[in-house]
């Protein structure tokens, strides 16, 4: 004897349901028999799923105008199918419509990526839509031959593509300090790295190319910045693509990065001079008075609206001309962007 507990998925009052399958038979509410009529054999081979069950215990009980959207027993034959063939330990979600699923796959360096995978009503005569946390667009081949084996193949090969590009950032990550972003994600291909106090460079990552000359934007001071960007200009020449994009940076720059190992992340976290908080939504202060005795940073929504209140600043185009309210030294700012939900 099997059983297989039926959940509706939505608080609508529908009770839950005992689904027993006794001797190839089917016992249950009229409700859910009207309900399962031509999938009977569908739900049988579900329940000889030795530990694989539980994917597919949530069923949603809808009602009749709902259910004439639910695909024809052929659709959930060849889906059950196709997770054998590819194996069912890839599987990491499932919608109670059997409609979106989650893959997971694991690359040559052992990082853990995930696809989401839409399938469409006429699967797999239709081509899925498939998503995933890259710095490029997943693009998948598809024929009416097509399964979800191969849209697993597929990523894998699209996660080796990327393997150096990751692994350029992942050095980046574990041997420095990263202002932005915050919580990098596997398509973010920026980073700033902190230099020193007020002081990070930008630099974008290639991902076809990750080892050679990145974009590179000093951020800081303008006494600290130019001569790093002097070393930077003058030894542009040194950079070797067999090293690795952090090595060459210290090369080049003629420094070395503040790390987890030797300085605490807080002593780099300074505090807008206006608003007293690092974090503004998600900026951090970028904006440094240039006079070396002050060097305090702001953040540039705070100080553009903090000139744009004295009345001995002035604009030009999209350039506040002011003074620093710390040292009241001559400081600048551009217009922030404008937010576009505004």
């Amino acid at each position: 004897m099997n059983y297989i507990v039926l959940q509706p998925s939505g608080s609508n009052g529908v009770n839950y349901v005992l689904l027993i399958i006794l001797h190839c038979r089917l016992h249950c509410c009229w409700q859910l028999k009207q309900l399962l009529r031509g999938y009977v054999h569908i739900v049988k081979r579900v329940s000889h799923q030795n530990g694989k069950r539980s994917v597919f215990q949530e069923v949603a009980l809808k009602s009749r105008t709902e259910c004439r959207s639910i695909p024809p027993p052929k659709y959930y034959s060849q889906l059950i199918t196709e997770m054998e063939d590819l194996g069912w330990d890839k599987l990491v979600f499932i919608d109670t419509e059997f409609r979106t699923l989650r893959l997971k796959a694991e690359d040559s360096s052992g990082r853990q990526h995930v696809v989401t995978v839409k399938l469409k009503p006429k699967h797999p005569l239709e081509a899925p839509v498939c998503t995933a946390d890259l710095p490029v667009p997943l693009a998948m081949t598809w024929t009416a031959q097509s399964s979800l084996t191969h849209v697993h193949t597929q990523f894998l090969l699209l996660l080796e593509s990327l393997a150096e590009f990751w692994a350029v950032l992942d050095e980046i990550d574990q041997k420095t300090w990263v202002l932005e972003p915050e919580k990098p994600s596997r398509a973010d291909t920026m980073r700033r790295i902190v230099i020193g106090n007020n002081v990070s460079i930008k630099v974008e990552v290639n991902t076809r190319h990750p080892n050679m000359l990145p974009e590179c934007c000093l951020l800081g001071a303008d006494h600290v910045v130019t001569p790093l960007r002097n070393k930077l200009n003058s030894n542009m020449h040194l950079w070797n693509p067999e090293c690795s994009v952090l090595q060459n940076l210290r090369d080049v720059l003629e420094i070395e990065f503040p790390s987890p190992a030797t300085h605490e992340k807080s002593s780099f976290s300074v505090e807008c001079g206006i608003c007293y908080s690092y974090r503004l939504n998600s900026d951090i202060p970028d904006q440094v008075c240039n006079d070396s005795r002050c060097g305090q940073p702001f953040h540039q929504a705070c100080l553009y609206e903090w000139l744009r209140g004295i009345p001995s600043s002035r604009q030009s185009f999209s350039i506040v001309f002011g003074e620093c309210p710390y040292c009241s030294k001559p400081i600048t700012v551009k217009c922030p962007p404008r937010n576009p939900e505004n």
